[in-house]
């Protein structure tokens, strides 16, 4: 089964404001019926970054059975991490970045890692704000989400 995952986070006021994200999963059966489910989430204080995370986490997460995944995002953050192995090297060298720096929002990317699990995921970077209809969707979910009422606390944010 092949999914295609569109992501988007956004976040007003980094790291001190609100954010939100916003996914859009597209799926075509054999019989050419379109299927698609929206989910987006905005939380009181969070960063852009986290919020990228938690698009493509919870995109994942939706699904019940291993899917070949095409995930398409505008975060060069969340797509280098995969496509130029940084997260290999990370977790090679114990989630830190040299010697001191340790890698940020680690929560989120072992949290990723874990719903990669035994679905296979590429990872393709859109140009944001470009035109692209699933992204401008997902961008639009992601700042309403951010700019709602039903916003949660992102818990490991100033830990």
């Amino acid at each position: 089964m092949k999914v295609e995952i569109y992501t988007d986070g956004a976040a007003r006021g980094n790291p001190e404001g609100p954010g939100g994200y916003g996914t859009v999963l597209h799926y075509v059966d054999a019989a050419g019926q379109v299927f698609e489910k929206e989910l987006s989430q905005g939380y009181r204080k969070t960063t852009n970054n986290r919020m990228e995370l938690m698009a493509a986490i919870a995109g994942i997460e939706a699904l019940k059975k291993p899917c070949d995944i095409v995930l398409y995002s505008d975060s060069k953050y969340l797509v280098d991490a995969f496509n130029q192995n940084w997260v290999d090297t990370w977790q090679r060298e114990n989630w830190r970045r040299g010697k001191k720096n340790e890698v940020k929002n680690q929560d989120l990317w072992k949290r990723l890692l874990a719903a990669i699990g035994t679905h296979n995921v590429e990872f393709v970077w859109v140009k944001g704000h470009n035109g692209h209809a699933f992204n401008e969707r997902c961008d639009k979910l992601a700042t309403t989400a951010a700019d709602g009422n039903e916003l949660i606390d992102d818990i490991q944010i100033f830990d």
